[in-house]
């Protein structure tokens, strides 16, 4: 799948631009996106995740609680024209710079819940613990009388949904299960979580068209919450999307959220390669080591993720705006790993890793100035640095190291992560070989620059580390 423009011969990298409660003290959100973009392809950014850009059930909505998908904020629909984002012709504006600068847009698709419906219809309908009939008043109705018939003159009644977890009449809040004529119940080919996991909130659809790509120029797709969808649905569709679109390299990736590898794995494989999956097993290796401390055995980071079983399918990454603290899947990555984790998935050579946002940019919610300045220097090597062959070195329990080899084109690193107590005081030293091609040459620091490592006549060298900290080390000039 396309990870960036075609012909950059740099490392391809994925940045999310948003947090949850991302919002500019002056900018719209597609602003401020427009703005960046240039300094963000010059770090070496190739393309940028956004927030679902349709109107959302409310004038602060995320766009996951989805009320119009044919609305980018152009409309007078739920109180507001413009989105939480912006407006439709910022989103395009933005989407158009981002093509000028060779970055690809990727679009949120929430195709599988629909909130804030106009009207409430009665239809009956059966209660998931009960498992009796009843009838019932749903809000299932969805009329779009501002935007009316452009763009589509579809509209939604409760034959469209399977279930819903209102139910107007009673004023009860349960998960009902849309009955009557014709009705064949629950998917079958979804999670199996909590029995059948065929519902997330609010109201389940199907929808989004290519028409999504045509108007911003967006060239992939991110798929919300897949274990609530029908496997052979979505497979469907990402091949139709392809098709239709023109772009049969099409990037896709998914989140299944579940740490557990063999959860994943089946839909991985289901799959046959047409999306990448969210490596949320490293990430949650990566939440346990900054609390386990010097007591996690960084040998073992990469066991049962992804990216170790099935490379070619995982997009690496630490955190995203669920796992912030206080967000429905918390899961935060603590400053004492946060850097090291980055090291990990930035300039290793399998995954497709993606930054958030959090890490990178001023914000209320989760960010810490020392970490963005270390991971700006980390982007910055990813770009320079760190290609070819991947060799490890697994000195001990709190001191990995590995060397990338480099290209025709990139001359290669060597890093060295620690997640030693720093109180005591210990500085790692590893020996790698990084080949008798760079034999009497030196070789210096990138993250503190000053220090030099003498490599031997076999190609070998011991390059250090602080515990608790992350080292890079490339060729010094001749």
């Amino acid at each position: 799948m396309r990870l960036g423009p075609e012909g950059n011969p740099d490392n391809p990298l994925m940045l999310q631009f948003f947090t949850w409660d991302a919002l500019h003290s002056e900018l719209s959100w597609w602003k401020h996106l427009e703005l960046e973009i240039p300094k963000l392809a010059a770090m070496g950014v190739t393309q940028l995740w956004l927030p679902p850009p349709n109107k959302g059930a409310n004038q602060k909505g995320r766009g996951y609680d989805a009320y119009d998908l044919w609305d980018l904020g152009e409309f007078e629909q739920k109180g507001t024209v413009r989105t939480r984002w912006g407006t439709r012709e910022e989103l395009l504006q933005a989407c158009r710079v981002a093509t000028e600068h060779g970055v690809d847009i990727i679009v949120d698709a929430v195709l599988n819940h629909k909130l804030g419906a106009d009207r409430y219809e009665a239809f009956p309908a059966v209660p998931v613990i009960l498992k009796i009939g009843l009838k019932m008043r749903g809000w299932t109705a969805f009329d779009f009388k501002g935007r009316g018939t452009k763009y589509s003159k579809f509209r939604w009644t409760h034959e469209h949904f399977t279930g819903l977890d209102w139910d107007h009449r009673t004023r009860t809040k349960a998960i009902y299960r849309i009955a009557g004529p014709g009705r064949k119940g629950w998917s079958r080919n979804v999670d199996k979580e909590l029995g059948n996991y065929d519902y997330l909130l609010g109201i389940d659809i199907i929808g989004i068209r290519v028409w999504i790509l045509e108007t911003t120029g967006a060239r992939a797709f991110r798929y919300d919450a897949i274990k609530h969808f029908d496997q052979n649905f979505l497979l469907r569709f990402i091949t139709h999307v392809r098709k239709q679109s023109g772009m049969p390299g099409m990037f896709s990736v998914s989140e299944y959220w579940s740490g557990d590898l063999d959860r994943i794995l089946p839909y991985i494989k289901a799959f046959r390669g047409q999306t990448a999956f969210f490596d949320v097993p490293l990430h949650t290796n990566f939440h346990n080591a900054s609390k386990s401390g010097s007591r996690y055995d960084l040998r073992s980071i990469l066991d049962k993720t992804i990216v170790k079983k099935r490379p070619g399918d995982a997009v690496t990454f630490v955190d995203n705006h669920d796992t912030v603290v206080g967000q429905s899947l918390e899961s935060w990555v603590d400053t004492n790993f946060k850097i090291q984790a980055y090291s990990l998935i930035l300039l290793r050579k399998d995954g497709h890793p993606c930054i958030f946002y959090g890490d990178l940019y001023p914000n209320d919610e989760c960010y810490d100035e020392t970490i963005a300045q270390s991971l700006k220097v980390l982007i910055e090597a990813r770009k320079r640095f760190a290609y070819g062959v991947c060799e490890d070195y697994p000195q001990d329990r709190n001191c990995v190291g590995f060397v990338r080899k480099g290209d025709t084109l990139h001359p290669g690193c060597v890093v060295v992560l620690s997640n030693k107590d720093e109180a005591d005081g210990v500085v790692h030293t590893v020996r790698m070989r990084v080949g008798k091609e760079h034999a009497g040459s030196s070789w210096e620091s990138f993250m503190t620059p000053g220090e030099r490592v003498e490599i031997d006549a076999d190609g070998w060298g011991r390059f250090s580390c602080l515990p608790n900290r992350v080292q890079v080390w490339i060729r010094a000039s001749e």
